[in-house]
């Protein structure tokens, strides 16, 4: 018998048939057979096979035409069983097949220690013995989820924004009343309800250029400058995409600090950008010094084109205000080196520690003079999630761009209208901000008063928790300059480093899910925002009310002795 002969009764043993034994042509079609040779026979297929190609095969000499054969043993498990005449494949979105940037993309802020501290949450709720009676989350900068009350005018407006009847109600000071009439005028059918103009709404966008001329010292602002978003890092990210390009060695490198913020690292894993790394100088108090910057950039035009340089200032994770001539010096940096500057700003009214002052990327630009301001090209951010007012779910914010050329300006334009516009609450919200009470006004005493609370209470929780933690053994922390969060530095014994590879974690991580565990304090590990090789670090936010920071404190103190007593 020939082997094509064989060939052929093998496939009609082996082929997917219907109950009267016709061959199913819906079932799944086999992929090209590999060349050379064109078989389609291995001993997977025969061993699945019926019972009558067993028979027919008893009766050959199998080794005569086994050896020839080449298939991928998967395709007959790839065939799919058919039910009415339709073929069951997989599914169409999988791990394999979906965007693989996506799926480098890590946000540490809200990764696996913060999904664990949810789940012990849930059991105490279900009644389940724990060390601790609740989970203190001092992993993210969310005021109010830490007991910050809200600023009262600002929740007066946009009561009335909300429900404009309240208008005439007399509890309502007139100056809420005049900034609510002021914004709904501004709305489509006089609702914030309705869609915005996609650069934000008009008025609002007027307010915050003149508050930026008043924050500046008279400094020019233009409302075409000024683009409303969705919090900060809706801005952030969209000015990355204009940014990144390229492919290979030309493709956009973009200067990020270590330790940095998670959004910077996941939207360039989501861009397919190319990470550059500064380190800033823990010994000096988180310093920024341009001698890295240069060696960063040098290392990075190997493989990529650099043509970003972020700066967070105040910094998060690591509270550090930048001075004025750090600020002259990056920006005559990023004139020298051709580099777009991103100035992540939200932070600016936090600012605590004795000799530190904001200054803002752009006041300090347009005061070297017009070599730099009329070329420097530069984009700021602001955000109604921090500094005093702390609403991070209302997700307001707003971005400048300095010195854009017009042509990018209107795909800047274009590419902002494909989302619509940001939350019209959170614009309103936004322009509260920039257009607060005055002095003449019946709201202006309160607002002061409430504002004032609230930035000195978080000045004294950072000298709170810088001295506290330089008190505990083993553990290093620098000034609370500013921002909302310490960066403390831990030392870990060696029997700890080695245990918590054994569980397939980073040590810092391993330390802080030991602590959410024993203490139910969840923060966050300083792998999650870079560090230095051979450091370990973790973020805690300074946000908690005064006696329960007292409380986490002790708890980390209580741990951290036991954690290293354990280890040594």
């Amino acid at each position: 018998m020939s082997m094509n002969r064989i060939g052929f009764l093998l496939l009609f043993h082996l082929e997917p048939r219907g109950a009267g034994g016709e061959v199913n042509t819906r079932a799944e079609q086999t992929p090209a057979p590999l060349s050379p040779p064109e078989k389609l026979v291995t001993a997977d297929t025969v061993i699945c096979s019926c019972t009558a190609a067993f028979q027919f095969l008893l009766n050959l000499n199998v080794s005569q035409f086994f050896s020839p054969f080449r298939y991928q043993s998967s395709v007959w498990h790839r065939r799919k069983t058919a039910v009415n005449g339709v073929s069951h494949r997989g599914k169409v979105l999988t791990l394999d097949s979906m965007n693989p940037n996506v799926k480098r993309v890590e946000y540490a802020v809200r990764g696996p220690i913060v999904q664990r501290a949810v789940q012990i949450e849930k059991e105490l709720k279900e009644g389940v013995k724990k060390p601790f009676t609740e989970v203190i989350k001092a992993n993210i900068g969310d005021a109010h989820a830490m007991g910050q009350k809200p600023i009262t005018f600002l929740r007066q407006v946009l009561a009335l924004c909300s429900y404009p009847e309240l208008l005439e109600d007399n509890m309502f000071p007139e100056d809420a009343k005049k900034r609510a009439r002021r914004i709904l005028e501004s709305c489509g059918g006089h609702s914030i309800g309705a869609y915005s103009a996609s650069q934000g709404i008009e008025c609002i966008r007027q307010d915050v250029a003149r508050y930026i001329e008043r924050r500046d010292g008279g400094i020019p602002s233009s409302p075409d400058n000024i683009y409303l978003s969705t919090g900060a890092s809706d801005a952030i990210v969209t000015m990355l995409k204009l940014l990144v390009c390229g492919e290979g060695r030309s493709r956009t490198g973009v200067m990020i600090s270590i330790p940095q913020y998670p959004l910077y690292s996941a939207a360039l894993a989501d861009l397919g950008a190319v990470q550059i790394s500064y380190y800033l100088d823990e010994d000096k108090c988180w310093s920024l010094d341009v001698a890295e910057l240069r060696r960063a950039l040098n290392a990075a035009r190997q493989h990529c084109n650099p043509r970003v340089l972020c700066i967070i200032n105040p910094g998060n994770p690591t509270g550090q205000v930048q001075s004025r001539q750090c600020i002259e010096d990056v920006i005559r940096f990023a004139k020298e080196e051709h580099l777009f500057l991103m100035a992540d700003e939200v932070y600016q009214d936090n600012v605590y520690a004795e000799g530190c002052k904001f200054h803002s990327f752009k006041k300090v630009l347009f005061e070297m003079g017009p070599e730099y301001s009329s070329t420097v090209e530069m984009a700021s951010f602001h955000s109604t999630s921090k500094c005093y007012m702390g609403e991070c779910g209302f997700r307001g914010g707003y971005m400048e761009v300095i010195n854009m050329d017009p042509e990018v300006k209107a795909q800047l334009t274009k590419l902002v209208s494909v989302r619509l516009c940001p939350p019209v609450p959170g614009q309103a919200l936004l322009d509260l901000v920039v257009n607060p009470p005055q002095p003449d006004e019946p709201s202006y005493t309160t607002f002061m008063k409430e504002r004032t609370a609230v930035l000195a209470a978080l000045a004294e929780k950072a000298r709170l928790t810088e001295e506290t933690f330089n008190t505990v053994p083993g553990i290093t922390c620098n000034p609370v300059q500013g921002a909302m969060y310490t960066f403390p530095r831990i030392t870990l014994p060696q029997k700890a480093i080695d245990k918590a590879k054994e569980e397939g974690q980073v040590p810092d991580m391993y330390y802080c899910m030991r602590l959410l565990e024993e203490e139910g304090i969840c923060l966050v590990p300083g792998s999650g925002f870079g560090q230095r090789e051979g450091t370990f670090h973790f973020r805690m936010t300074i946000l908690p009310p005064t006696e329960k920071l007292k409380v986490v404190l002790q708890k980390i103190r209580e741990f951290h002795l036991r954690f290293t007593q354990e280890f040594s």
